[in-house]
């Protein structure tokens, strides 16, 4: 059985989002018992991620360690299209990823007891964003 769906979000600008509970319901809606659900971002300049989901501060310093790694308005950067954080993001997006595996069981996400699913987006001002979520299995 196969099931997928599209979730559309609004970010606040960059920063993560916990979409955890849209994915579990699609998941919940799908009737998958036991399979996999797929989740992807359909964009270049933010990703998705699985990290802990109790305590901010984690992705606050995540999003310093970006800072670091893929500066805005870097002089290097040729692509500038969209204003000094357009390279950064794609950057961004690269070194974490676009699209996610989770196991499923009893009808839900086994995600571990910490762990949330995020959508991180990498540009500064906010974004209309769009999530495919494909759950398979039986």
């Amino acid at each position: 059985m196969a099931y997928q769906t599209t979730l559309a979000f609004s970010t606040f600008g960059r920063g993560s989002r916990d979409i955890t509970d849209a994915v579990a319901q699609a998941v919940a809606t799908s009737g998958v018992r036991c399979g996999l659900a797929h989740v992807f971002v359909q964009h270049t300049s933010c990703s998705l991620l699985i990290t802990e989901n109790a305590d901010p501060d984690v992705r606050h310093d995540l999003e310093t360690i970006m800072r670091r790694l893929a500066p805005d308005g870097d002089p290097a950067y040729v692509h500038d299209q969209e204003g000094p954080d357009d390279m950064s993001a794609h950057v961004r997006s690269m070194l974490t990823a676009t699209g996610l595996t989770v196991p499923v069981g009893g009808g839900r996400l086994l995600l571990g007891t910490w762990q949330g699913i995020f959508l991180w987006e990498h540009r500064v001002a906010e974004h209309q964003r769009t999530v495919v979520v494909t759950v398979m299995g039986e």
